[in-house]
């Protein structure tokens, strides 16, 4: 049986044939995310307008047999190792939602691009 990490701060829940399955979240500092760094660029009357340099991958582990990772779409848009052993919740249209439209659980992986 394949191993799932889930990188993302927060709890995911996938929901399958045999019910729910609750991966939790590594917390913010645990996560893998994408470095970013900030410039002002000007304003626009009086709010601050800033460009964003995204950078590299932070805290995503070495690949490891028999294990993947459950990252978000940012991390998995900049990876190369995206549909070997780096997912990312599949967050579009057979993902479920409340009444909020907020998800509470997804069916499917996404291999990305």
């Amino acid at each position: 049986m394949v191993v799932i990490k889930n990188l993302t701060p927060h709890d995911i829940t996938i929901r399958g044939a045999m019910g729910d399955t609750v991966l939790p979240g590594a917390g913010k500092d645990g996560s893998a995310r994408v470095s970013v760094s900030e410039t002002v660029f000007g304003d626009i009357n009086g709010i601050p307008v800033v460009k964003l340099v995204y950078g590299d991958i932070v805290g995503l582990p070495e690949p490891e047999d028999g294990t993947i990772y459950l990252v978000s779409a940012m991390v998995l848009g900049r990876t190369d190792r995206r549909g070997i052993d780096v997912f990312g919740p599949d967050t579009g249209s057979t993902a479920i939602r409340n009444d909020k439209n907020q998800i509470i659980a997804v069916t499917r992986l996404s291999a990305g691009e």
